[in-house]
């Protein structure tokens, strides 16, 4: 099946949030059904301590993860740990600033500040309740070892791969990895803002540390097999934007005329003229031309604006965000 306008229809009867047990006091709060905003988070919960792995994009849902927070200790959040800047994981940070030390990548302050409130002008229908834009107040610029109440937590940064400022979150002695968004479980992954190269790479790193539960920023835990249907797709990817380039097409020309195979199961097929867009900026660039002459961007529109808009345009209009 390829990539036609309608494909968007409305998702009706979520389930609710859902608070799962992956390891001694170590949980995963689940968002179905993983689609735009409905993020991932995960709550260690130790003797004296808890920590949490990212917010969530509304007050309204990240005040009910408090409440799923509330369920497994009566610890106050000691911790926030942000995968990365992004509104979903990270537009609930302020009602855990008066506790809460917060973790990010060394960039994730910045791009939290530069993001703002973008997601209530591409989704003005969602109820967001308050967006008070507050970033990470400590950097992580190396790998770091944490101890959350006799939880051991290693956090690394990973270079430029979903976005410019990634973390991971990983516990050795559980086999637990939170991978904020370089992954999604289910869902087509999304390196608009990030790198095809840097996602290849990170993928890599991801495996070396041979996880036994994984838990993406969204959809379902998983296993290997989450990293299995990345690393087919970024190949697949890798193709078609060669492919295209070639051939003088644009990415959202490609997007429509392509038949996404096995990759049309997964939420959000409408993020490959994005993501496409990526990659055709990383050819462009390792064959030194200049950007001013990449000529599958409209006059005066970057990467990231014309993939905005050419996700919109392959399905008649923004995609459905039910955050």
């Amino acid at each position: 099946m390829g990539m036609t306008g309608g494909w968007h229809a409305a998702r009706m009867n979520l389930l609710p949030p859902r608070l799962t047990e992956l390891a001694p006091g170590v949980h995963a709060y689940i968002q179905p059904d993983g689609g735009w905003c409905l993020n991932n988070a995960g709550v260690l919960a130790g003797d004296g301590a808890t920590l949490l792995v990212d917010t969530a994009a509304t007050q309204a849902r990240t005040e009910a993860l408090r409440a799923a927070v509330a369920s497994v200790t009566s610890e106050p959040v000691s911790t926030v740990v942000n995968t990365h800047h992004h509104g979903d994981h990270t537009h609930g940070n302020y009602l855990f600033a008066d506790t809460a030390q917060i973790l990010g990548h060394e960039r994730c302050a910045d791009e939290v500040a530069k993001q703002g409130d973008l997601l209530k002008h591409l989704w003005p229908q969602v109820e967001w309740g308050e967006v008070r834009p507050v970033g990470p107040n400590e950097a992580v610029a190396e790998a770091t070892e944490l101890e959350v109440g006799g939880i051991r937590v290693l956090l690394e940064p990973v270079q430029t791969a979903h976005t410019s400022d990634d973390l991971i979150a990983f516990l050795p002695e559980h086999g637990v990895l939170f991978t904020g968004d370089l992954v999604f479980s289910g869902g087509t992954p999304f390196i608009l803002m990030g790198s095809l190269s840097g996602t290849r790479a990170a993928l890599g790193r991801l495996r070396e540390l041979d996880p036994e539960t994984i838990m993406c920023g969204h959809g379902p835990v998983g296993g290997s097999e989450i990293f299995d249907v990345a690393e087919r797709y970024m190949d697949w990817l890798a193709g078609l934007a060669a492919d295209g380039m070639r051939n003088g097409l644009t990415p959202l020309e490609v997007a429509t005329k392509t038949d996404l195979g096995e990759f049309d199961r997964l939420r959000n097929p409408e993020r490959l003229p994005a993501n496409l867009h990526c990659a055709y900026a990383e050819l462009a660039a390792d064959a030194a031309v200049p950007e001013a002459e990449w000529q599958w961007l409209p006059a005066g529109t970057g990467v990231v604006e014309a993939g905005i808009h050419d996700i919109a345009a392959v399905g008649g209009g923004m995609p459905e965000c039910l955050a």
